[in-house]
This record gives structure tokens, sequence and C-alpha cells, in this order.
């Protein structure tokens, strides 16, 4: 089977990101994972276990001190150097803002196919063959490359399963930014630690989102309070943002976080395109909203009309009754 470069999500401290597991059970569709990891410090015993245990074979530690003081310095770096040790078909990033500027890099510096925003991966016959949602989810396209290098950027919650287990080998790399190539140079990185108990947005199977039909922020409550019991993230529709009601961090849609869970709850949603854009792959669809021609239901699995205020509270205790 041939290689494949897996470059793993991690924070500037060197924590290994949830995403890990995805990644490398999509490369295992398509050969050998080698996961890369880019650290300021050489990993640990046990984190290289536990990559093993998700699905690597061998694990690359690519080490740099521009970790914490360059944006997106070393990666495109340690891809390239992985790329060249292994000679892999395929390299994969997570789709997000970083893993896109990443992927971009590489596939200029190396000649390769880009493949962006992938919910799925197969070989057939020569060519690495990846699905894409497109238009805003309204068509499946599939894209195939054959004879060149693939760069893969992944839709987080797309791969399910688990990648067979490993008692990876470790490769250590000294791996220094070309400073000349990066357009952003800063004087250090903030990292922003959250002590929410709640799964992270993107990647998560289960997300709970309110719209402007909330009316205010503190009514956001309603929304963390169903998340809370689902064991689901908080998202919103960008209308929520743009009133206040919550962070932009939260923002599901085309200029927000694009998400593919098993579950989605919409309350308080109208479903306008940019929301659907985000959210529309997902497995399943609630909707709850006053407004029964509002666009979400024409997309909903399951649709409610009904005052989120007065629906929602009833739901929460529905499922605390069912769990007691």
């Amino acid at each position: 089977m041939s290689n494949v470069v897996v470059l793993i999500d991690t924070s500037i401290s060197g924590v290994i990101r949830g995403s890990a597991t995805e990644l490398l059970v999509a490369a295992s569709r398509l050969g050998t994972p080698i996961a890369v990891v880019v650290t300021a410090q050489p990993i640990s015993a046990e984190k290289v276990r536990l990559l093993g245990q998700y699905g690597a074979a061998t694990v690359y530690n690519a080490v740099s001190a521009d970790v914490a003081t360059r944006l997106t310095g070393p990666q495109p770096e340690a891809l390239a150097s992985a790329v060249a040790h292994f000679s892999p078909s395929a390299v994969i990033v997570s789709n997000t803002i970083d893993g896109r500027d990443i992927a971009g890099r590489l596939a200029a510096r190396t000649a390769g196919g880009l493949l962006l925003d992938v919910v799925d991966l197969r070989i057939g016959g020569d060519a690495i063959v990846s699905t894409h949602a497109v238009f805003g989810g309204a068509y499946v396209a599939e894209w195939a490359i054959a004879s060149r290098l693939a760069i893969i950027t992944v839709r987080l919650a797309s791969f399910e399963g688990a990648a067979p287990e490993h008692d990876p080998e470790l490769v250590v790399m000294a791996v220094t930014a070309d400073l000349t190539s990066h357009a952003a140079v800063i004087d250090a990185v903030e990292e922003i630690v959250s002590n929410s108990t709640r799964p992270e947005l993107r990647g998560a199977k289960m997300v709970v989102s309110g719209g402007r039909g909330l009316g205010s922020a503190e009514n956001f409550s309603l929304v963390e309070g169903l998340a809370d019991v689902l064991g689901a993230a908080v998202g919103a529709s960008r209308a929520a943002v743009d009133a206040g009601y919550v962070p932009q961090s939260h923002q599901v849609g085309q200029t927000g976080v694009t998400v593919s869970p098993d579950l989605y709850v919409a309350l308080g949603i109208s479903g306008a395109i940019q929301h659907r854009a985000g959210m529309q792959t997902a497995k399943t669809i609630v909707a709850i909203n006053k407004d029964q021609d509002a666009p979400i239901f024409d997309i909903a699995d399951f649709g409610i009309v009904g005052d989120v205020f007065s629906v929602v509270p009833q739901l929460v205790r529905a499922i605390e009754d069912r769990r007691s």
C-alpha cells in the first residue's frame, strides 16, 4: 500500500486535537497513514502510542521553534519534508482556515493536485477519487487525481469508524520555516484555552444552533440548555452573531464554520442559503420555528412549527426524564 501523509492538528503547546482520529481514518482508506506532528519540542512516547492507537503506522515529528511565533510557517515545510522522505500518494489536512492555507502552499511547492473540502475518499483504479458536497450540499461531485501527489483537505465529521492500530515508528526532524515565503509574520501567537466541556463546533457529532428568532443574548441560554442535555456543540446563524447574541466563533455557514454532524438542531433559524451551505450535509436535521414557511423546513428531516420558548423546555424535560 502507498503511504499517505496526515498533518495532525495540535495546539501551540502540542496537545493533539480530536480531529486526529478522523484524519487517520480518512488516510487509512487510501494507504498507510503517516502522522506528521509539528511541535516546538519533541513529543512524548505517550503521544506516539496514542497516534498509533488512532491508526498511524509512523509518526514524523517535525520540531520547530517557529510554531509559537509564525502563522502556519513550519507546517508546509514539515509536510514538504515528509513528502520527500516517504514519497506518499496523498497528503491529508483538516479543512480549516489554516489547513486550506497549508494545503495551498504545499500544492504550489510540490505541483500536487488540490482537493478541497472532501467528504469521502476511495481508490478508483490508478486514481484517488474524492467526494464533495457542492452548492451548499445540493449536489454531490466526484473528482479524481492520478499520476501526481493529491493534497486533500477533509471536512471534519465526515469520516466515521476507526483505523487499524499500529505500534508506530518515530522519526524526528528539525524544521525551520522559510520566512520569506510568508506574508503574515507576527511576534507571538497567544493560545486561548477554553474551559468549556462542550464539544468543539468543527467536527462535533451533534450541534444545536440558534438564530435571530431567539430575540436576545440572554435567550440564547435556551440553545445552550438543549446542547448540554444532548452533549452537543453550540452553533449560531450569521444573523444571531451579527445581533451580538454569541461570538463569531459559533457561526455556522458559508462565512463561518462548515459542519456535518449526525444531528443538527436549528432553533429560530429561518434557513437562509448562507446558513444552509454550512450545515446542509448533516445526517439528520431538526428545525423548530414558528414560521411554517421558513426555508429551513425545506431541508429538515423533522420540523416543528411552534414557539421555541415553549417547545424547547418541553424537549429538554423529555430528554432528562428519559435518562432518569
